[in-house]
């Protein structure tokens, strides 16, 4: 097996890790009793603890695979293929992003609620591979060592001055832009700083794309990702302790207060290390098909969770209600429920979007029409939405 190939399986392999823990974790925290949520106990404490830990991974991991499949061809610049598939791929995450907050009821009454314009994991992922590929289109024609040292230091300057530009309101910018770094409207997720954890894994592809000829790759890796790791989670406090009592500088005394992200960036590279040193058991095939089906789940654990067009999902029908057993048997099929189905999904693709298609448009036509409609034609409506729907079903069953 060659070094390239292993270091995408232990990759897809981190994504597929990523994103069932994602699912399991968006599923307690909507439905468990808050009278269970006790931080004393060890049990939640570590199940908190690791639910942190996702989201970073899943943005570096982003950050790493795109860019590791943007410098990896010949070709440089506007040539590279990969740049306008980016570009796609990066505006495909915004609309997606945004449909999943669509709510179909409130639009056929002519109304788009102010949650549609909220910023969540989709948008800040397809806006920062925007921003990979700006930095990388700036860097092509220059110094090699320049596209690493701006994605590298891009992480820092983020995270060092995120106790400052957290306290920004961007009041000044509309709302459907403010969102995108302020979480005041109700935004789960903002382009700062998350855009950091998208470009250090940025920077980590670049690394192992140059280095990927040395003979000791894997153990140099995995040593300097546990080193690295480690010194994050356990001395960067005090280390941001000690420059603000040398320097008198309050922004360091910030940071230490509240230093998630220098901390989860420690988690992150030991998640790096563990999935590296345990690489050669990572080739199951469906776990790959996981990693590699992450949107697709991402999708349907957003519909059926949180009621994404109808605003009919689990949240709304057991939000805060169920006892812990419950909660994780539940959990565990809602994760086994997802990822068949995204599953199925992927198999099926082309016959599935065929049929969304058609629905789209039909729905287009019936919108136009829907202030002139008389209640038969709505009651039509409702029969022909049933058939495409009952088509859809035949199609995901096979």
């Amino acid at each position: 097996m060659s070094s390239k190939t292993a270091r995408l399986f232990f990759i897809d392999a981190m994504r597929a890790w990523a994103i069932l823990m994602m699912l399991q974790g968006h599923f307690i925290d909507g439905l468990l009793d808050p009278i269970f949520r006790d931080k004393e106990n060890m049990v939640f404490k570590v199940w908190l603890y690791f639910r942190g830990i996702t989201a970073p991974v899943f943005f570096t991991v982003s950050g790493f695979i795109f860019t590791y499949l943007l410098i990896r061809v010949p070709q440089k610049g506007l040539e590279n293929p990969r740049v306008k598939k980016g570009i796609r791929r990066g505006l495909q995450l915004l609309l997606i992003g945004y449909l999943l907050r669509m709510n179909l009821f409130g639009l056929l009454s002519g109304t788009i609620y102010d949650s549609f314009y909220l910023v969540d994991v989709l948008h800040c992922i397809g806006l920062s591979i925007l921003v990979l590929i700006g930095l990388y289109l700036f860097a092509a024609e220059r110094k090699k060592y320049l596209f690493p040292t701006l994605l590298l230091g891009i992480t820092i300057l983020l995270f060092l001055f995120e106790p400052i530009y957290k306290q920004w309101s961007f009041a000044f910018l509309p709302n459907a832009l403010a969102n995108y770094f302020t979480k005041a409207n109700g935004s789960v997720f903002t382009i700062l700083p998350w855009l950091g954890y998208a470009t250090i894994g940025g920077f980590i592809s670049v690394l192992f794309t140059r280095f990927k000829d040395f003979k000791y790759l894997y153990p140099v890796a995995i040593s300097v990702a546990t080193i690295v790791g480690l010194t994050l989670i356990f001395y960067s406090s005090l280390g941001f302790i000690n420059l603000y009592d040398f320097s008198g500088l309050e922004l360091f005394k910030l940071i230490e207060n509240n230093n998630y992200l220098f901390i989860r960036l420690g988690d992150v590279f030991v998640v790096f290390a563990i999935f590296m040193l345990f690489r050669q058991f990572m080739t199951n095939k469906t776990v790959l098909k996981i990693g590699a089906s992450t949107l697709s789940i991402y999708v349907i654990h957003f519909i059926i969770l949180y009621g994404s067009f109808t605003g009919l999902g689990l949240y709304r029908f057991m939000h805060h209600s169920l006892e812990p057993n419950t909660v994780i048997l539940g959990a565990l099929v809602f994760m086994l429920a997802c990822t068949f189905l995204a599953l199925r999904y992927n198999k099926h693709e082309a016959e599935i979007k065929a049929q969304i298609s058609l629905a789209l448009g039909y729905v287009k036509n019936q919108i136009l029409e829907l202030r002139k409609a008389s209640v038969p034609m709505v009651r039509e409506v409702s029969i022909r939405a049933k058939v495409l729907v009952r088509r859809f079903l035949r199609t995901v069953r096979g």
